[in-house]
């Protein structure tokens, strides 16, 4: 049986994760393709023939403004075709989307906005979210088997994030994100992480402000990798690496029987 392994990690900033680590872990062979969100850096501020020296094809979407969002995909499978962006030009000028297609499958690698600095940036994510369900919905009619890896900045249920009740009225488990979440995995996308575990405390990103909350663990699980229902029957194998530690967020991981 053929697999394809992929693992979605928010860096936050991926020249501070080399410095701690990141290329002796993606030595380890984690997966065949890393998606990569939060960058913060260009291609060519970036020693990239670190990536291409472990067998990865690389692919970068950074943002307009220097040291500040974009994506990136290093696969050691060449896709047939690679997408930059989604064409709604906020979203592109800050590198938030970048595609492969990978034989019938759409590998999509999102950096969702965050709403946590003021009311302006959280009305974007409304916009921002509704827009990309739109496309989603779209590109289903003609790529029906998707996965969507990506850092959401939402906490679905109270069995994502420590403390619910203390964060009812913050940005990332507001009842209007959280309501998107459901009406996003309500239209046909299975949460393969949820979907393969029912246990709690587990989190994929915790607070820098209080230097003790990761080994409290008192994290949030705001990263996901969805899939379409067509793939559902396919997932092998779903986790969440919280000892991988070059970020404020930890690494996730999909196994799909492809054959």
């Amino acid at each position: 049986m053929s697999t394809l392994r992929i693992v979605s990690y928010n860096v936050n900033g991926i020249r501070a994760a080399m410095n701690k680590g990141l290329i002796d872990w993606l030595k380890t062979d984690p997966a065949d393709i890393v998606c990569i969100q939060e960058t913060k850096a260009a291609k060519d501020n970036v020693n990239h023939k670190q990536f291409t020296d472990l067998g990865y094809h690389d692919y970068w979407f950074s943002a307009q403004k220097k040291g500040y969002s974009g994506v990136a995909v290093f696969t050691k499978i060449k896709p047939d075709h690679v997408y930059y962006g989604t064409g709604h030009k906020v979203s592109d000028d800050e590198g938030r989307v970048l595609q492969l297609d990978i034989g019938d499958i759409r590998l999509i690698n999102a950096y969702f906005p965050s709403g946590t600095s003021g009311d302006e940036r959280q009305t974007y994510k409304y916009q921002w979210l509704d827009e990309f369900h739109a496309y989603l919905e779209d590109l289903r009619k003609t790529r029906p088997r998707l996965v969507l890896c990506g850092d959401y900045n939402i906490a679905h249920r109270e069995i994502d994030i420590h403390d619910p009740k203390g964060n009812k009225n913050n940005s990332g488990f507001l009842p209007e994100e959280r309501a998107w979440m459901d009406k996003f995995l309500g239209s046909g996308w299975v949460d393969s992480y949820r979907h393969m575990h029912s246990d709690p405390h587990k989190y994929t990103w915790w607070s820098q402000r209080f230097p003790t909350v990761r080994e409290q663990n008192k994290g949030w699980r705001i990263d996901y990798i969805s899939v379409t229902e067509p793939l559902g029957q396919s997932l092998l194998a779903a986790d969440i690496y919280p000892d991988v530690k070059q970020s404020d967020h930890c690494p996730i991981y999909l196994e799909l029987a492809t054959s």
